[in-house]
This record gives structure tokens, C-alpha cells and sequence, in this order.
């Protein structure tokens, strides 16, 4: 794990309701996305992440350009999707578009790019699932080349050839901060180990520490491949309130609701109260409860898995926006310190410290 863990949040920009229970419209769910991304740079929060969605339920279609107007409010916080499904759009496209949020955030840009957990963009923008293995490897590789911003030749199966042409604007630093977001396959973690990029994981359901062969896959794969060490994040599901009693009671309805809406489509039983509090525990993946218990499993997992970002999952369906708010706000004023404390007492030289002080 690097020496200051970097705490980031990312958010779905699920619609949600209203202080009368009603659900908001589309736009005020995007206008209330840029409010919340405003208010995790106030507090200090690394990153901000927004994920690409095409249906009802979440907002934001667009990610970069939401971003966009997060970057015109802030200074510090960096700005990124969470994520861009690559397989149904054009990689020269996706890099214009960041690479322009990275001009007007003044390189603050970061895109995660992976498959997707939605598959609404396929028929959307025409594309055949059949070739779901093939669009992502193929445009993946494309996207790698475009990142040296020089002349690029490329020809495969899914888009047009490119021959020595330029793509433009490119970043004023030269680089435009890339991560591969992964679900947790061998296949797709040393894939991002070949094309020398951050690895981002998602963890959402079960024991985190079950990743630890995937870290070290990727770790040892980024050797076999000539590239130094990377960085390795974690993404998963969370939400905070001022004790574990109060987050637990306002996450469970909202959770469920929109756990069992995705899962009915998937053929999934619905989730039970046990199943929650057992994600909700030790060792489970949903980081919800007070500061004090959120900041101690982050920074536990963190250590164990050695990784260099965490970002909180903070949305949750329905979740209304004031009681977001008030998420973000504990994440940030009392979580990361709390976390950055433990995380040094739990690393080697912390460890050593407190040895020799005994």
C-alpha cells in the first residue's frame, strides 16, 4: 500500500427521492450529482467518480461532461467515470471527451474504463452483444495507443482503420490518468497488467479478502510484462451516518430496493435482511455505519489488500439527496483522517513504531 492512502467517492447518479418520498426527476438527480461532487472537494476527498448508465433509474448518461461542471466549481479534487463502458463507444471519442475535461479541470481527469455492469448501451448505440469479448479487447487497444498521443496506425474488427493520424486535443501534461475497472476475472485483471494500467476493483458482495489473489496476479503479471508496480484501487459500497444503528436502518430500505430491481432482471432471489447485516459486518463489502466503524474496515481492507485507493460507493438507489449529503460529509471530515491514522499504524513502519515503543 502506497504511504497515504488515497480516499475517493463515486456515485451511480441514481435517481432518488424527494423530502416527500417521491422520486426527483433525471435533471434534478444530475444537478444534485454536481452538488454532491462540489461538496466532496470542499472536504478534501481525493476523487470523485460518476458512472455511465442508459435507463430509468440513473441519471447520468454522460459522465464527462456532469464532470465538466463539477471541474468549473472546484480546484483541488480529481474527476474521473466509474465507468465509461468502452465496448459500446467509439476509444477515440472517450479520449477527446477526457482529455478536454482534463483541459477544463486543469488535469484533474481520470477515466476507469471497463465492460460495464449494464448492457442497455449495446442495442442503444447498435452494437452485438456477441461480440462483447471482442469490442472491449479490440477498442481497449486502441485506447492504449491513442494514450501515447502521437501518430496512431490502428485496424481491427470494430471500428474504421486509422492510419498515422493524430487525435486531438491532447492533454497539456502529456498523460491522461487511465485505470481498468474489473469485476475480479483472472482474464481481465492481467489484461490490464499487459497494457501497463492501474487496476481499479470492484468489490460489492462478500468477503474483500478474497481479492488478494487478483492483486497478486496483477502484481506479478505487471513483471512478467516489463512494467513497474501500479496502482491498485478498490471500489464498494458504503454509507455513513452518525451511529452504526441510524446508517444500517436509513441504508437497509434503499439498499434492498435497488438490489432487488436490478436482481429481478437478473434472476436474482431478493435480498434478505441477513444477507445485509452479513454484507454489513467484518467481513462483508458494504462499508455502512458510523465514522469510527467505516474508517477502521477501510483501513483494514486497505492494508490487507495493499491497495493505493479506496472509493466509497456512497449512492443507494432511492437514498434522497440530504441524507447523501450528510454522507459525504462524515466520509470526509471524519472518515479519511481517521483512516489515514489507522492506515499508518497498520503499515509496516507504524507496526514497527509501536513494537519498539513497547
Amino acid at each position: 500500500m502506497s504511504t497515504v492512502l488515497e480516499l475517493g467517492l463515486d456515485t451511480f447518479g441514481d435517481v432518488t427521492e424527494d423530502q416527500a418520498g417521491q422520486l426527483e426527476s433525471q435533471a434534478q438527480a444530475i444537478r444534485n450529482v454536481i452538488d454532491q461532487g462540489v461538496l466532496a472537494d470542499q472536504l478534501g476527498v481525493a476523487f470523485f467518480g460518476v458512472g455511465e448508465h442508459h435507463r430509468a433509474d440513473f441519471a447520468v448518461s454522460s459522465p464527462e461532461t456532469v464532470l465538466a461542471a463539477i471541474a468549473g466549481q472546484t480546484s483541488r479534487i480529481a474527476l474521473g467515470s466509474a465507468v465509461t463502458v468502452l465496448s459500446s463507444d467509439d476509444p477515440v471519442r472517450v479520449f477527446q471527451r477526457f482529455a478536454t475535461l482534463d483541459a477544463i479541470s486543469s488535469g484533474r481527469a481520470e477515466v476507469i474504463l471497463g465492460r460495464g455492469s449494464f448492457t442497455e448501451s449495446f442495442p442503444l448505440f447498435g452494437f452485438d452483444l456477441g461480440q462483447y469479448d471482442e469490442l472491449f479487447e479490440e477498442k481497449l487497444d486502441l485506447f492504449v495507443r491513442l494514450l501515447a498521443e502521437g501518430e496512431v496506425s490502428w485496424s481491427g474488427n470494430t471500428r474504421t482503420s486509422l492510419a498515422q493520424q493524430r487525435v486531438y486535443p491532447t492533454t497539456e501534461s502529456g498523460s491522461l490518468k487511465t485505470w481498468v475497472g474489473v469485476g475480479g476475472s483472472p482474464e481481465s485483471v492481467v489484461r490490464a497488467a499487459h497494457y501497463g494500467l492501474p487496476l481499479m476493483l470492484a468489490i460489492i458482495g462478500g468477503d474483500p479478502q478474497r481479492f488478494a489473489p487478483y492483486i497478486d496476479l496483477y502484481r506479478r503479471a505487471l513483471g512478467e510484462f516489463g512494467f513497474p508496480s501500479l496502482p491498485v484501487g478498490l471500489h464498494s459500497p458504503g454509507y455513513l451516518a452518525d451511529s452504526d444503528d441510524q446508517a444500517r436502518e436509513e441504508l437497509w430500505p434503499y439498499f434492498k430496493e435497488a438490489r432487488d430491481r436490478v436482481g429481478a432482471q437478473r434472476g436474482w432471489p431478493p435480498m434478505t435482511r441477513a444477507q445485509f447485516e452479513h454484507e454489513a459486518s467484518a467481513h462483508g463489502s458494504l462499508y455502512v455505519g458510523s465514522p469510527e466503524t467505516v474508517a477502521a474496515k477501510i483501513a483494514r481492507t486497505a492494508s490487507i489488500l495493499g491497495a493505493d485507493r479506496f472509493d466509497l460507493k456512497y449512492s443507494a438507489g432511492r437514498l434522497p439527496h440530504a441524507k447523501l449529503m450528510r454522507s459525504i460529509e462524515l466520509y470526509g471530515s471524519r472518515v479519511i483522517p481517521m483512516v489515514h491514522e489507522l492506515a499508518a499504524d497498520l503499515s509496516p513502519e507504524g507496526l514497527s513504531t509501536r513494537a519498539g515503543a513497547r
